[in-house]
């Protein structure tokens, strides 16, 4: 590719970027912006990572809109094929349109070129880089092996549902110091609605729903199919559907094999490797402190974004409390993510089959033990998930169990435990 070629994309990429601040409402992320430039005075790498289309080059735009940079975006049509031994007539595209004392570079989805490391791990010696990538493994290889110590990665999900207020206009501050008014909690409790439904992938407030049919073939397509070189794409397409269909649900790998009919529990394994690092899928381990047990023991899958559930899996409209359920889990591995703590989050179920959707463990500590009941005032429901809760706190020494509903809140008290019942969206607020 020439010198001229690269030229005219950078040019037409930059004024994409000029046509974004100027007409979209802007919506700075949860991340923190002063940990990720920071992570850039030392180490002077950072990756940007998460599921396609959740924001990350708009982040990575944000945090160095005050700093000179230079920015070129490999998931264009018009660079499909370009080599390694290209990359250096694309630094010279940039040098040209932002001049050659540029400190930060941004190299969006560059993933998709072949021997990239070595590019990099070059370019950053005198520059501070930013990478992004819709794979976990982005820095798992060669890059890792060279930049160790020298690099850190923040994953990022689609919106909160703060962030998915802001976007919507709602002033937070307002909903936070009237949040027993009326007309507040009706507010919060249609959007909380909406925001189950759509999700919080930041183009569908601009192009609708329909977006997420795109942005889920090309996950499985682009980040997942092509990536891996996936021959039967058949069944990964098939797997891809079946898993985000069933949101909320315990799988085990075995019963996944005999319905796709393949005869390697590896293939099974393999694949559903593949979704979780493309970040679609989310999965949790059954509590146990025995790592075989942890091992054997089915798993529960969760859907990155309530929005990509509904477009898939008709099952969404009848189960509101997996839904719900589906929203906790991701709202629980992005405070995970964005507060770089050392938690970790599983489910518990016991031989009588009571079971907690989410105990969140620090060490061998249990800090919390969350149930998600859409709704607690059916009186059988309830003391289903109250009698669960109680056994696993008494089971697992853990004096905090939350019931998330979706408009019903109380202070309980039974059996000398206080239970919390608090509606889903005061909890995504951190109310």
């Amino acid at each position: 590719m020439s010198i001229v070629d690269f030229r005219s994309v950078v040019e037409d990429q930059e004024r994409e970027r000029t046509a974004f601040f100027a007409s979209e409402r802007v919506v700075e992320r949860e991340v923190g912006r002063e940990y990720a430039l920071n992570s850039l005075k030392y180490p002077n790498a950072l990756a940007v990572l998460g599921v396609r289309r959740c924001g990350k080059s708009v982040y990575s735009w944000l945090l160095l809109r005050d700093r000179k940079h230079g920015y070129l975006n490999f998931d264009d049509e018009r660079l499909y094929g370009v080599r390694a031994d290209e990359l250096n007539v694309a630094l010279r595209a940039l040098y040209e349109r932002f001049g050659t004392d540029l400190e930060y570079i941004i190299l969006d989805e560059i993933q998709n070129i072949a021997g990239w490391e070595l590019f990099v791990n070059r370019l950053r010696r005198t520059k501070k880089v930013v990478v992004t990538g819709s794979n976990s493994k982005l820095l798992s290889g060669e890059l890792a092996d060279r930049l160790t110590g020298r690099h850190v990665d923040i994953t990022l999900f689609p919106f909160s549902y703060r962030e998915f207020l802001t976007q919507k206009g709602v002033r937070l501050e307002e909903l936070r110091a009237d949040q027993y008014a009326t007309d507040t909690v009706t507010t919060a409790q249609k959007m909380v609605e909406e925001y189950l439904l759509n999700g919080g992938f930041p183009e569908v407030g601009k192009f609708g729903r329909e977006i997420l049919r795109t942005i889920f073939k090309d996950i499985v397509t682009k980040d997942v199919v092509r990536r891996h070189n996936i021959r039967n794409v058949s069944a990964l397409e098939a797997l891809a559907r079946y898993m985000t269909s069933n949101f909320s649900r315990e799988i085990s790998y075995n019963k996944l094999r005999s319905v796709f009919e393949l005869k390697k529990l590896a293939t099974i394994r393999n694949y559903t490797g593949y979704l979780q690092d493309a970040f679609l899928l989310l999965i949790l381990e059954r509590f146990s402190f025995g790592m075989k047990q942890r091992f054997i023991a089915p798993k529960k899958v969760y859907c990155i974004d309530t929005g990509i559930v509904n477009m898939v899996s008709q099952r969404a409209s009848e189960d509101r409390g997996a839904l719900m359920e589906n929203a906790v889990a991701i709202e629980l591995a992005r405070r995970k993510s964005y507060r770089s703590d050392n938690t970790e989050l599983c489910y518990w179920k016991d031989h009588q089959q009571r079971e907690v959707d989410f105990v969140v463990k620090s060490g061998q500590r249990v800090t919390q033990l969350i149930q998600v009941c859409y709704d607690p005032t059916d009186l059988r429901t309830k003391d289903r998930e109250v009698k669960s809760v109680l056994k696993a706190s008494q089971a697992l020494d853990c004096k905090s169990p939350l019931v998330i509903t979706l408009d019903y809140e109380e202070e309980l008290r039974q059996d000398g435990q206080a239970i919390a019942f608090k509606p889903l969206w005061k909890w995504l607020l951190g109310l």
